[in-house]
């Protein structure tokens, strides 16, 4: 393919999808992330389109929202690997709230097998992986259906959360950064996103390395009210990514990175037991904070926690990785 093709087909996919990570452009142009870089950025001299952190988006600095049938087709991969970790931290018993997205719908998917779990969401699609697995409970709640994500928004779905409380709310959302948090691109989303926060004592983010550093429009949960990201491994070139990961970090945001070989075999099926998924460890230097309820027993520095860790599941398991 010549370079001429190779980025007309760059700026119909960034033009449909709204936001397209590297991997998955040098996937469908068949080259490598290196040349796809390359084209990137010529394209961005003439305007046409933004580079972001391992990725790029439309121009005009705020990326918008995607449809649910682009947004299944995108880093699926990562979101797998994400899934496999995050399912690690429920355990039998548990009560949790699930927002809306492809990857906690790939969470959900895992959460079929936790036993005694009930999950609070308004998402079609993580009620509809779980629909069929009969010793997980699923409630809904209320609201206004909004079809490019298949969620419930609006006042219903919010005031159907009041006076809820669980252990824990996984999210997704469309950027992430250490000033401002996580964000999505649309209102009524972001508010009951919100909602679901203030329902939970932990929040965990999920969120592929492509939107870190990415900014959108509606802020949903502030940085100091992240609990934990778990994120794949950004690419070695993407300088941006690692330096967003060090800088939650140092805000107190506990990560959590699948390596280069997590994730499920094809098909979405969670691992088999005994198959550890693999993952890197990194120096996460800073302060724990303590408010919200967030921080560890005498102010613990930010923690990196393995696989072997999550599934073994005590806290006092955890690496301290505070400053020395």
């Amino acid at each position: 393919m010549f370079a001429a093709e190779r980025r007309q087909l760059i700026l119909e996919m960034v033009r449909a999808n709204g936001a397209v990570s590297l991997r998955e452009l040098a996937r469908v142009v068949q080259t490598s992330e290196v040349t796809v870089r390359r084209d990137v950025r010529a394209l961005e001299a003439e305007g046409l389109l933004d580079r972001r952190h391992g990725g790029a988006v439309l121009p005009g600095g705020f990326t918008r929202e995607s449809g649910f049938p682009q947004k299944s087709h995108l880093s699926t991969a990562e979101k797998t690997a994400i899934a496999d970790l995050a399912a690690g931290l429920v355990g039998e018993g548990e009560a949790i709230v699930v927002g809306a997205g492809t990857t906690t719908q790939e969470l959900a998917r895992r959460l079929a097998r936790v036993p005694g779990l009930t999950v609070v969401t308004n998402s079609l699609l993580v009620a509809q992986a779980l629909a069929h697995a009969n010793r997980v409970e699923v409630v809904m709640t209320g609201g206004t259906l909004r079809g490019s994500n298949y969620a419930l928004v609006g006042s219903g779905a919010e005031q159907s959360l009041q006076g809820l409380r669980v252990s824990r709310a996984f999210l997704s959302g469309s950027g992430l950064t250490a000033e401002r948090g996580l964000s999505t691109s649309n209102m009524l989303s972001a508010s009951v996103d919100r909602a679901l926060v203030q329902a939970a004592a932990e929040v965990v983010v999920l969120a592929d390395h492509t939107k870190l550093g990415s900014d959108t429009m509606f802020q949903t949960v502030p940085t100091e009210l992240i609990t934990r990201l778990v994120t794949d491994e950004p690419p070695v070139h993407d300088e941006r990514a690692a330096t967003e990961l060090q800088a939650l970090a140092d805000q107190g945001v506990e990560i959590t990175v699948a390596g280069p070989d997590a994730g499920s075999p094809a098909g979405g099926d969670p691992l088999p037991p005994g198959r550890q998924q693999q993952r890197q460890d990194m120096p996460l230097p800073g302060q724990r904070r303590t408010q919200g309820g967030h921080g560890g027993p005498g102010g613990l520095g930010p923690q990196l926690r393995s696989a072997a860790a999550l599934a073994e599941g005590p806290v006092g398991r955890v690496a301290d990785m505070r400053r020395r």
